[in-house]
């Protein structure tokens, strides 16, 4: 029985490590250590985790290899983090410094109007991915410029589609349906 492994996927969740590495160190760094520039440069080496992995999938298709739906995983993987990872590494510094700090985490709930414009703040950061997506899915077809090795990259032309979609029928569509009223005092 023969097991293959494609490198990419292996490769994606080395970068996610990294990712959650990288910001342990950084925070580590800033609240430990007490060295905000030390861990602003930490923190500003995280785009460099999607970097290489982007590099590594130019080279890979380049070299020969046939796109398969790992490639264009990793493509997905970079346009949310892209999107996403501010936001997740401020949720991520407010944590770390709660519990080095001992400081207390507001986490106000939203209610109302604000709840519907933060779930359309979140739908437009995935629409942003799904866009980071697609113009790296071009980027890499038009450079390796071989159709029948870049052919299992289309369906991820279609699948974002279907995740813009759904985050509007339970997000935005739902926040607007389900509307929570702000409590009366």
């Amino acid at each position: 029985m023969r097991f293959d492994i494609n490198v990419v996927y292996i490769l994606i969740l080395g970068c996610e490590i990294a990712f959650w590495a990288l910001l342990f160190c950084g925070f580590s760094v800033r609240y430990l250590l007490n060295k905000k520039r030390l861990s602003f440069y930490i923190l500003a080496s995280v785009p460099l985790v999607d970097l290489m992995l982007l590099v590594f999938v130019i080279f890979d298709l380049n070299g020969g290899q046939s796109a398969t739906f790992a490639h264009g995983l990793a493509t997905a993987y970079i346009g949310f983090t892209i999107a996403f990872g501010q936001k997740l590494i401020a949720w991520a510094d407010r944590v770390f410094a709660s519990k080095v700090l001992g400081t207390d985490i507001t986490n106000t709930v939203l209610t109302g109007w604000g709840a519907v414009i933060d779930d359309f703040k979140l739908w437009a950061r995935c629409i942003f991915a799904v866009a980071i997506m697609d113009v790296l899915l071009i980027l890499i077809t038009g450079f390796v410029n071989d159709p029948s090795k870049t052919q299992a990259l289309e369906i991820w032309f279609k699948i974002p589609f279907f995740t813009v979609f759904f985050w509007f029928i339970f997000g935005p569509l739902w926040s607007l349906v389900f509307f929570k009223r702000t409590p009366k005092s």
